[in-house]
């Protein structure tokens, strides 16, 4: 891991960096990475071509990281538009986001459909019908995919 780490972490760095735009979040991200290389199965002697492992792995991290800005900032917009005498204090504001950024992550392994079906269903309080339109599926699958979310869920909770 460490010749992997030292001979890539510098290209893998600069990478990141003219996508994010952004040189600390870059080096979080990097870090992450190899993180997430050192927590895999794959052993590191079975990685052939490192460069394009690595960028594949980041590739899914900057993902999360802009699925995970966006959440952030829907929620900032939406506590914009409270009236003050509404709006959380600074340490509910800061749980709120932290239980968000929870959710989003224990979401992001379930496939799109599944996670949508799911979203529509809790936060949007869609009835099965609604979401089987809106998704252009049947009340079958509707069904089947909010189970499979909620059985995802409650395994996730459960670690």
């Amino acid at each position: 891991m460490q010749s992997l780490y030292l001979d890539h972490h510098t290209w893998l760095q600069s990478l990141l960096r003219k996508r994010l735009g952004n040189r600390d979040d870059a080096a979080d991200l990097a870090h992450d990475t190899f993180v997430r290389v050192l927590r895999s199965d794959t052993p590191v002697e079975d990685i052939r071509e490192p460069q394009r492992y690595l960028a594949t792995v980041a590739r899914g991290l900057v993902a999360d990281f802009f699925r995970r800005r966006s959440l952030e900032q829907a929620y900032l917009d939406y506590l914009a538009v409270l009236p003050e005498d509404m709006a959380p204090s600074p340490e509910e504001q800061a749980i709120m986001q932290q239980t968000l950024i929870n959710v989003d992550r224990m979401l992001g392994s379930l496939p799109p459909k599944v996670r949508e079906a799911f979203v529509l269903a809790q936060f949007e309080e869609l009835t099965y019908p609604e979401i089987a339109q809106r998704l252009g599926i049947s009340l079958r699958s509707v069904s089947n995919y909010l189970t499979r979310a909620m059985e995802h869920c409650c395994l996730v909770l459960e670690d």
